[in-house]
């Protein structure tokens, strides 16, 4: 009776998978990681960024695949140095993939929308970004078509209702803008506008702030708007809850 035993030594099918999966997984790193900066130095235009985005991400699930098989043979053949590398790079590929993952979910999941307000019925405008945003292919002013897809998508989205100064209220808004690096465009006496650039493809959103006198107080309406894209994957609804949220707190801190 012939017993067949794993290779232990004379085995080179471990490392040589082990090299390939570390060159594919280095290849789609490149490819990812370079999309966005090549888009923002205007090397490819938006499709050609995406294309490379796209391209990237078949060689990092080929590098996974690659990566498993490596395990595989390793532990077959009792190889632990390529068993770790193959185990190292699934784990690289999982955290190169979580984001467009992300992306692909969001976009099923939320309207291809990309302008949000918390005002429906009379949009805060754009004035100073204005003549930025006529330059860019989406529109100036509020598509009206949106209004219904975002209140299904976004019902919790309002107006922030706030017990303090108006002129402390806009003070703090556009000290918090700054905070977050977005490029103040305009400061007037109830408006406030900026632009917010996204950190890897260097996407422009522009935000118009107004403020509202009640007899409580001051009523805070937010705008939102991508420039570029049909969709915005829910960018915006999510920035103008995050700001208003932290502005709300950041105001009661002050008292």
């Amino acid at each position: 009776m012939v017993i067949l035993e794993p290779y232990v030594r004379d085995s080179r099918w471990p490392a040589g998978l082990a090299i390939l999966s570390v060159l594919l997984l280095g290849l789609a790193a490149l490819l990812m990681g370079g999309a966005g900066p090549a888009y923002r130095l205007d090397a490819l235009d938006l499709g050609q960024a995406l294309g490379l985005l796209r391209q990237g991400a078949y060689v990092a699930m080929a590098a996974a695949t690659s990566a498993l098989l490596t395990l595989v043979v390793a532990v077959w053949c009792r190889r632990l140095r390529p068993a770790l590398i193959g185990g190292l790079v699934l784990l690289v590929v999982a955290t190169l993939l979580v984001v467009p993952v992300q992306h692909l979910q969001r976009a099923q999941a939320v309207p291809p929308i990309h302008d949000i307000t918390t005002d429906l019925e009379n949009p805060p405008t754009f004035m100073a970004l204005a003549s930025a945003r006529e330059a860019a292919p989406n529109a100036v002013g509020y598509p009206r078509a949106f209004a219904d897809q975002q209140r299904r998508a976004y019902p919790m989205l309002a107006p922030l209702m706030l017990d303090a100064p108006m002129a402390q209220v806009m003070l703090t808004a556009e000290t918090m803008m700054r905070e977050r690096g977005w490029e103040i465009a305009r400061v007037g006496e109830t408006t406030l506008e900026a632009t917010a650039t996204t950190t890897w493809f260097g996407f422009e959103d522009d935000v118009v702030l107004r403020l509202s006198e009640t007899d409580t107080g001051v009523r805070v309406d937010m705008r939102s708007a991508s420039r570029l894209g049909r969709s915005d994957l829910g960018t915006n609804a999510i920035r103008i809850q995050e700001f208003l949220d932290a502005l709300e707190r950041q105001l009661h801190r002050n008292g």
